[in-house]
């Protein structure tokens, strides 16, 4: 029996029917672990120690009233078996803060995965530079001019924020696109924002696809999220319909090429988005889709997570 802790957005805002942390949380329990719940803004330093208020709370298998509450406890993040970083972006200032927190409780002697050193050099956006061969054509720029001119070459592109999670502020443009111009004055805040833009890729009618790493080791499976109609974007949030199929070749050789250097880095549970072939994004904050992947084929991706995390711990 371990003690697990899990830095979490506010539970009473999780939708446990489909939310991967809760899943994870559950997974735990069956197994005889005993689970607590820590709110980001609660961790603390002082004198060296890096502590929090965490809540030990019972996971149940009911979606509407999916906890019980027990008592809360100040604890050093050391004093847990395993610390598990699950809090959703923004990837805002707070968010730094919460890594260099969290790095100092490593060194302290905590367990926490996803490492928080290598969640905050992995931009889920930009860390596709560092596996080019596998991307479609990309730029990263922040001056307008330098944009609108990867428009005009390729005719049909993605632009998005580096910092945006589940399809905001995602725009596609076509070279005579006539809101073009401030689109572009928009997301790259006249000059002041850096953003990324990717040549369009059609096969986002068949879907989106989250490949997920799980320790090092590929889920055989991804989940497709097919945009609805009318719609470019495919994420869940924005509306987009899951289905679960098994990977393709070039999905599982994208995964196995990315997953030990990735694994080595100390992040545990990583979802690549690849759209045709090509590798978008890699998640490494809080990557999504173990229930819908579970319902669908029967692979337990939380069963696995908690393999990985008892290996670890040991």
């Amino acid at each position: 029996m371990a003690n697990l802790a899990f830095i979490l957005d506010p539970l009473a805002g999780l939708k446990a029917y489909k939310d991967s942390s809760v899943a994870m949380m559950r997974e735990a329990a069956r197994r005889g672990h005993v689970v607590y719940a820590i709110g980001r803004e609660a961790l603390t330093w002082r004198d060296g120690t890096v502590a929090a208020r965490a809540r030990a709370i019972t996971p149940t298998d009911d979606d509407h009233a999916w906890y019980q509450a027990g008592d809360e406890t100040v604890a050093a993040l050391a004093g847990f078996d395993a610390v598990v970083m699950r809090q959703d972006p923004p990837f805002d200032f707070e968010y730094v803060a919460a890594t260099w927190l969290l790095e100092r409780a490593a060194a302290g002697g905590a367990r926490i995965f996803n490492d928080p050193r290598a969640i905050r050099d992995h931009s889920e956006k930009l860390a596709i530079a560092e596996f080019a061969q596998f991307t479609a054509t990309t730029l990263v720029a922040r001056t307008p001019a330098d944009v609108h001119a990867f428009i005009d070459e390729l005719g049909d592109v993605i632009l998005k924020p580096l910092d945006g999670m589940g399809g905001s502020q995602i725009f596609r443009v076509r070279a005579d696109d006539p809101n073009r111009n401030v689109i572009v004055e928009t997301l790259t805040h006249e000059g002041a924002r850096t953003v990324m833009a990717q040549r369009y890729l059609p096969a986002i009618a068949e879907g989106d696809k989250r490949v997920l790493i799980i320790g090092g080791e590929v889920v055989p499976y991804a989940l497709a999220r097919i945009p609805r109609a009318g719609e470019t974007r495919g994420n869940l949030a924005a509306g987009g319909r899951g289905v679960a199929m098994p990977l393709t070749a070039r999905e599982r050789e994208i995964a196995e090429c990315l997953a030990p250097t990735l694994w080595a880095r100390g992040l545990m549970v990583v979802g690549l988005d690849v759209i045709g072939g090509h590798l978008t994004e890699v998640n490494v904050t809080s990557p999504t889709c173990f229930v819908e992947i579970a319902a669908q084929t029967g692979f337990s991706v939380a069963g696995l997570f908690l393999d990985k995390l008892e290996e670890a711990c040991r």
